[in-house]
Parts: C-alpha cells; structure tokens; sequence
C-alpha cells in the first residue's frame, strides 16, 4: 500500500484560494509518480468567515489541525479586515500552539527570470533567511493608554529568550554546514539597548559550537543595504521575527519576483505538523481574475514534500519550476513580465512533471 499524507488545507483569503488548488494539481501529479499520495482536508478559515462569524477560526481550529502531518496555507487578509485581526486570528495562533519557531524562505536566482539588481552576482544569488517565528518583536505584551487624548500611547514589548534565540541560531548553524558554512546575523544592538546586545552574546555562544562555520554580523539597516550591493556575501541569514520579515520580502525583489517565493513555518522536532505558504499575500487587487502566479504556492509545497521525508518528489517540483522560468517561450504570469493566467503555468508545470 502507498504512503499516504494528511494535509490541512487553508486556501484564505484573495488569491488564496486561485492558487492553492493549482498547487495541490501539480503535487498530487508529482505524488502520484513517486508512490505516495496526499490526503487534503479543506477548511474556510479567512477574512470572509470572520466578517460572517466574528472569527477567523473556530474555537477548537487548533484542534482539529492538530492531526495533520502538515498545514498548506494560501494567504491572509482582506480589504475591510484589520490586518492585526487576520493575522492574530488565524495564522500567529497555527505558528505558536505548533511551536513552528523556524521560518525558513530561500531565496534564490533563477534562469529566465530577470533580477532587480545589476551586480555581477544578481544571477548566482542563493541564500536562506532563517527568521525567528514565535516570540522577538511581535509580542502580545503592551497595550494602549489614554485612548482619544493628546498624549495617548502605545507601548509594544519585545521578549527575546535565550531558548528563543538559541534554537534558531543552531537551526541555521546546522543549515549553515549543510550548506557553504556561513552564518551572519542580523543586529541592531547600536541601537536596542537591551534585546539585541542579548541576541549578539547569544549568537557569538552558538557560534562557538560551530568552530567550521564562517560567521558574520551585521546591524539591519546597512544589512539591507548590502542584500542589494553585494548578495553574494550571503549563504545564511539568521535574524528575529521582524527584521527577518523584512530581510525575508527584499531577497525574492531582488531576484525577480515575490510571486515566486516559498515559505515554511517549520516545528524541527517534529511534535506538532509544520506550515507552508509563499511569501505573497492574498493580492485583493487582482484577486478573482485567475492572473495569479501559482510558483511560490506549488513551491512552498515542495518545501512541504521535503519535510514530509518525500525528497525526490520535492526536487521533481523544484527541477519543473526551474525548467518552466528557464524557457523564454513557457507562459508567465504578468508578475514576470507575460500575459498568461494562472490556469497556463498550471498545465505547464504539469506537463513538465508528467515528461
């Protein structure tokens, strides 16, 4: 009998729910090919159940992820819906109650798509933000006082652990000796008096476990500065919950589109199902029109397969996304410049992965 995966399926919001039934096609043809299949259970869960229900989720949504051996996430958010509520309504409560602290986007050059950047390295970038997921600058602690006068306030609290910061350091260390061996943190202890000169001795701690790895360390507003001078200077990036949201949106600029940038929420050790959605939002501006790019949904899937122990699979979806860009005949999506729908670079890389 095949292996057999179960999959929570939360298209969201916008262009959610166009391109997460294009990537479950082309990864139940790729699972079909390797002998496994995957088993999805949709639920609704977005801006439109809030607006009718008053939450994104249900009471006991948490509950009844809890089983699956992985969550496939499209998008959140929508015009009308504060972004504070969608967000800590539905995807911060899936990525703390599954301790999914890793939050792990590669970015990298891909032939056939135009970068941003006219460096010598803009077509070898290759590179991992490891951002840490579940506590850092967005925290639930603070408030606000004297609501509607002249000096009200908002008071936002940062907590930075040393289990916090230790674990995502040795994910990326250990990501790091897979890799070229180059670790550089993300910084701004010139700056945050408190939290990040603790971040910095606790890098240099794990650092030291490290000794065949190369580190560097750099603070957030000229890190920024050198993602676009010299890219090549990077292997790993490890970085808090805010500064690598930020890194984590720059790097698929630079290399050509957000479209096409993958994401994990990963829990490492396995106890609670991990989280894979692109790094694009749901894009109310063009939802419904089927115009969407569907790589970085069927990408974050191929991050999923890995995960899942399907790793020839995954290379399978990687390798058809790589073919497809690299043909200047394939159809493209108008975020790379063409004028196909998302229904042509469905089939395309379909057709791909059944040759």
């Amino acid at each position: 009998m095949s292996k057999s995966y179960s999959i929570a399926v939360i298209p969201g919001d916008g262009i959610g729910r166009e391109v997460v039934p294009a990537a479950q096609a082309v990864l139940d043809l790729c699972a079909s090919r390797f002998g496994f299949s995957l088993e999805w259970e949709e639920f609704d869960w977005s801006c439109e159940r809030y607006v009718k229900t008053g939450s994104m989720m249900p009471e006991d949504g948490l509950d009844r992820l809890r089983p699956a051996d992985g969550i496939f996430l499209g998008a959140v958010g929508f015009p009308g819906v504060p972004d504070h509520v969608s967000l800590w309504g539905l995807l911060i409560p899936i990525r703390r109650a599954f301790d999914q602290y890793i939050n792990l986007r590669p970015v990298k050059s891909l032939k056939g798509v135009p970068g941003a950047l006219s460096s010598p390295f803009a077509d070898k970038i290759d590179l991992c933000v490891v951002r840490e997921n579940s506590e850092g600058e967005y925290s639930e602690i603070g408030g606000r006082i004297n609501r509607g006068r002249e000096d009200e306030a908002a008071i936002q609290q940062s907590v930075f652990t040393r289990q916090g910061c230790d674990r995502v350091m040795r994910y990326a260390f250990d990501l790091a000796e897979r890799r070229s061996r180059r670790v550089a943190s993300a910084t701004k202890s010139n700056g945050i008096i408190h939290s990040m000169p603790f971040w910095d001795e606790r890098f240099d701690a794990i650092a030291n476990e490290y000794p065949e790895v190369e580190t560097s360390r750099y603070h957030i507003d000229i890190l920024t500065a050198h993602f676009v001078r010299h890219p090549e200077w990077f292997d790993v990036v490890v970085a808090s919950n805010l500064f690598g949201d930020i890194l984590s949106d720059l790097g698929p600029a630079l290399v050509g589109s957000i479209g096409i940038a993958p994401g994990a929420n990963i829990n490492p050790e396995r106890r609670h199902p991990s989280m894979f959605e692109p790094v694009h939002g749901s894009a109310p501006d063009i939802a419904g029109q089927g115009v969407a790019n569907p790589i970085g949904q069927v990408w974050s899937g191929a991050m999923m397969l890995e995960h899942l122990g399907e790793p020839e699979a995954a290379r399978c979806v990687e390798a058809a996304i790589e073919e497809l860009l690299a043909d200047p005949s394939a159809p493209r999506t108008r975020d790379l410049g063409g004028t196909a729908m998302l229904r042509d670079v469905t089939f395309a890389l379909k057709s791909i992965i059944s040759h």
